[in-house]
């Protein structure tokens, strides 16, 4: 059986550094195209065969396992969507003389409709992060920051729709300056600048003092800093606040999360007239046709409020 060489490890290492310098590749990107091409290679391993003389058979055969597997349509696309990648790469390089994955088709996937909340469901979560008074002790003095820190977080998400990685890794000197813009550097170091809101503007100033007493003399590049690796808050704990919040707030935890809030920024922009162009120039995103799934989102709550207090759609139900 044929172990993972040094030079299949290389071609996926030089693969990644090419996403890295070239395209700008998020380190969470890279992460998840290594585990997927680690994954085809141990495939491979039991073949007998080496990463980088995979053939069509090969691939199509590792395609139907992961369904066997019980895995979904999506993740075998992103699979396949490595795969295209790292042979097209190889082909480029000369490494070889033919792409393997050129006559495959990816497995066919309806495109889910991305989960939101209501404007009410946001300001419920809103009011929960607001609760707690300023303390004077210094345990309260904690607690005092802490939930500033959680409001700032709350506020900024739901008024500018980041990504959680861009909104824990804002760096201070993001909200520096003139307030009415934050300044983003999102995928592939693209940056922009997105329009904060009143209320999050207000909940930056709030914040920013308790920050400084809480670091003292410590200084740190980050608005929401942190003594773990990565210097900054994390986007799990972040995840564990809201899920808490969510509970504090008579929500089900497990609808609400952070991309739930960035979906219902967008969402709530929609249904209020924003114009289309204009919520995806803030979302960051580089195709607009990934911004209109959400216009397909207010056409299934139009249908459903329909069917619910359209007086024909009750007569309809009753007979």
């Amino acid at each position: 059986m044929v172990k993972e060489s040094r030079m299949q490890g290389h071609h996926i290492e030089a693969f990644l550094e090419m996403l890295s310098a070239e395209r700008g590749a998020a380190r969470n990107t890279l992460d998840a195209y290594e585990r997927d091409l680690r994954d085809f290679a141990g495939f491979l391993s039991s073949r007998d065969r080496a990463l980088d003389a995979a053939t069509s058979r090969d691939i199509r055969d590792y395609l139907e396992g992961l369904t066997a597997q019980g895995l979904s349509a999506s993740t075998a696309a992103r699979r396949l969507s490595a795969l295209r990648q790292f042979h097209g790469f190889l082909f480029a390089e000369s490494i070889r003389k033919d792409d393997p994955c050129g006559s495959i088709e990816g497995p066919r996937r309806a495109r889910p409709l991305p989960k939101t909340l209501t404007v009410e469901e946001v300001d419920a979560l809103l009011a929960a992060a607001r609760l707690a008074e300023d303390g004077r002790t210094q345990e309260e003095a904690v607690l005092a920051y802490k939930r500033a820190r959680l409001v700032c977080l709350m506020e900024v998400l739901y008024a500018t729709g980041l990504r959680v990685s861009e909104l824990v890794g804002l760096p201070l000197t993001a909200v520096r300056g003139d307030e009415r813009f934050l300044a983003v550097s999102g995928k592939g170091g693209r940056e922009r600048l997105v329009p904060l809101s009143e209320t999050a503007r207000q909940a930056i100033d709030a914040y920013l003092p308790l920050r400084t007493m809480r670091l003292g003399d410590h200084v740190s590049p980050w608005l929401f800093p942190s003594r773990g690796r990565q210097g900054h808050l994390t986007r799990h704990r972040f995840a564990q606040l809201l899920k808490d919040l969510a509970v504090s707030a008579g929500l089900d935890p497990t609808r609400v999360s952070p991309h739930t809030l960035r979906h219902a920024f967008a969402s709530h922009l929609l249904a209020n007239g924003a114009d289309l162009r204009a919520v995806q120039q803030m979302l960051g995103h580089a195709d607009i046709s990934t911004t209109q799934i959400y216009t397909h989102v207010l056409d299934e709550r139009l249908k459903e409020l329909v069917q619910t207090h359209h007086p024909l759609a009750r007569k309809g139900k009753a007979s």
